[in-house]
């Protein structure tokens, strides 16, 4: 923004060098380009799908703390990182902001590599304070004086994280380091009338903190009675602040400052407190109350409809297609069919209740359903405890999330050989939102896992027959697979089941091999190799772990086996048959089609394409093998 700009001018992001110019503004440009921020989260959303309510309610919030810090030499910190798209049009990417969440576009979370602004990648919760913490004792290491700055929802304070690293974070009373809890949901403290609000409103002001300061200081400095007093005049506050001000006592009792709560769409208020926070240099939290969906009244109404949401249509707020019969919901509803005639079965979320299809089971047996917030690990044991007792939990969990909880797998749930069963949903390629999200490392962490076994089904009726034997059938960690989205499969159904499936060729030439969704793929690439004169036999995996023993026999019969996988390579299934040949000195040409990097953000269709691992593909590659060996 030039110098001789008219101090009260309507502005733009378009007129601004972000994020400096935003501390140049009067309170009023701001509030208009809030307004402006809004729209466009509304119109790219509507357009690109994403995380809407959430950014909708922490517009105000960013632009408070871009005006009030220093970034990137001040660091800042989005927990969960989907709240962090006005952080991104602060922050010199307004002109990119169209090409969100799309394929070489910008990311929809934080990522270091995308721009200096964003301190760290951010795409599971409860991580932030861990990682301010962190970069706190750095930042005093290398003699800075600098801010950290950890933004985090109420629904990320479920997770056990933020509390180790509060408790860690705390006692470091020398470092600069503020939370900011945006609570737009949940009420962790009581309200206890006109008084509490008095007296948050006033010591959350410059005014108060530097008269108490003063008096502080005046009654030390008084010989012999001074110090006396002091404590008594603070333990008399500390007792009044605890009975009339309970939500500060937790984070207080955790070595912080506390302040708040504050409104989150007032921008003087949210400045006022960001002054007094900074003042301190030492742990402080700011509890900050926001509306999730702020400015968009279908999202404000619905705000967990527009959590993560598909294209919509701006005018109605209706998606523009509208949710239809998925892999998540046919999970679901069929849980419900098993529950109904056994009252063992359980359902357990982390506060995925409707990405994971929940819903329905838990509309019919509330008493046997449970959400235990942002919390894989306790979801994980609080299984073991529920399997302990002869109930048969089953956990459904997004894959990328069910990392978070390897240690409670082994230790609590696969040494004691309990019987838990694990509803992987979103399993394989995710898609637009990115590394972080993508299901590629479920297999790899479930197959180093004693007392595991692992169904991939390739189709709704798989899916259910695989649910049925995972409850009914193992008496260990029982997982199911599935891909996010809907069953587009067309192949031969009609041989069904929860092992496997050979479809062989005359010829014995060449074999190929997968499972779930990517099955489809190779069966209709059989069809066109055959009409180039390459017979293929193809063998559809079910239960892909542990693999059956019978099936090595019949693969060694080809001269070239080709294993197409949606997943990382090492540790992959197509791993351990590729060495479960090797130990039966297979003579033939064994190859493997898997991820060996983390993947980026683009359409499902798009990231499969460039793993290989689609028809069109899978076709150029067989033919290349076998032209290249001879096996045409």
């Amino acid at each position: 923004m030039k110098d001789n700009d008219k101090i009260n001018d309507v502005v733009s992001l378009s007129d601004l060098e972000l994020p400096e110019d935003l501390k140049k503004l009067t309170l009023r440009q701001c509030i208009q380009l809030c307004s402006e921020i809004r729209n466009i989260l509304i119109s790219t959303v509507s357009k690109t799908g994403g995380h809407l309510a959430s950014n909708l309610g922490a517009v105000e919030l960013t632009m408070a703390i871009h005006r009030n810090f220093n970034s990137p030499d001040d660091k800042i910190i989005w927990d969960v990182g989907h709240q962090a798209y006005t952080h991104k049009l602060l922050t010199g990417r307004a002109d990119r902001f169209s090409t969100l969440r799309q394929e070489g576009g910008i990311s929809g979370f934080p990522k270091p590599d995308e721009s200096v602004h964003d301190s760290c990648i951010c795409g599971h919760s409860s991580t932030s304070v861990s990682v301010a913490c962190g970069i706190a004792e750095a930042m005093k290491h290398q003699g800075k004086d600098n801010y950290v700055v950890a933004v985090i929802g109420d629904g990320a304070m479920t997770g056990g994280m933020f509390y180790e690293a509060m408790n860690n974070c705390g006692r470091e009373k020398d470092n600069n380091v503020i939370v900011v809890l945006n609570d737009n949901n949940m009420s962790i403290s009581k309200n206890v009338g006109a008084l509490s609000r008095y007296l948050t409103s006033l010591r959350n002001t410059q005014r108060y903190l530097h008269t108490k300061r003063a008096v502080e200081k005046t009654l030390v400095n008084i010989p012999v009675v001074g110090m006396p007093v002091a404590k008594s005049i603070k333990n008399a506050k500390d007792s009044v602040k605890s009975s009339l001000l309970e939500q500060s006592t937790m984070f207080e009792d955790m070595g912080f400052i506390y302040l708040g709560p504050v409104n989150g769409h007032n921008l003087k208020e949210l400045e006022e407190v960001f002054s007094v926070a900074k003042s301190y240099h030492q742990p402080v939290c700011i509890h900050v109350k926001t509306v999730k969906g702020k400015g968009y009244i279908p999202a404000e109404k619905n705000p967990g409809e527009y959590h993560g949401i598909s294209k919509f249509d701006i005018v109605t707020g209706n998606p523009e297609v509208s949710a239809s019969e998925c892999f998540s919901t046919v999970f679901g509803k069929e849980l419900v069919k098993l529950g109904e005639n056994d009252k063992r079965i359980c359902a357990i979320t982390a506060a995925m209740k409707y990405g994971t299809g929940l819903q329905f089971f838990c509309s019919e047996f509330p008493d046997r359903f449970y959400d235990v917030g942002i919390a894989e690990q306790h979801a994980v044991t609080f299984a073991a405890g529920l399997a302990s007792m002869g109930e048969i939990p089953v956990f459904a969990v997004y894959s990328s999330f069910l990392q978070r909880s390897y240690d409670q797998l082994i230790h609590d749930v696969s040494i004691g050989r309990l019987h838990v069963v694990l509803a992987v949903d979103r399993a394989g390629i995710v898609g637009e939102d990115g590394e972080t999200h993508q299901g590629l490392l479920d297999v790899p962490m479930l197959t180093s896992i004693p007392n595991t076994v692992i169904y991939s089904p390739s189709c709704y009726e798989e899916l259910k027959m695989c649910l049925k034997r995972a409850v009914y059938e193992d008496k260990c960690i029982a997982a199911v697979r599935y891909p996010r989205g809907s069953d587009n499969s067309d192949f031969d159904k009609s041989r069904l089941n929860t092992e496997y499936t050979f479809t062989d060729s005359e010829k014995r030439d060449i074999l190929l091999i997968s499972y779930g969704r990517i099955y489809n793929e190779i069966y209709n690439a059989q069809t066109v190799l055959s009409a180039d004169g390459i017979e293929c036999g193809l063998l559809k995996l079910t239960r892909i772990y542990p693999l059956p023993k019978d099936i090595f026999d019949r693969i060694a019969e080809y001269k070239q086996v080709i294993f197409f996988e949606e997943s990382m390579g090492s540790g992959s299934i197509s791993e351990k048959l590729g060495a479960g040949l090797a130990e039966r000195s297979y003579k033939g040409i064994y190859s493997r089609v898997t991820a060996d990097y983390f993947v980026k953000q683009a359409s499902v269709q798009s990231c499969l394409e460039k793993l290989g691992l689609t028809c069109g593909k899978i076709v150029e590659y067989v033919r290349k093998r076998s032209f290249a060996n001879g096996t045409s």
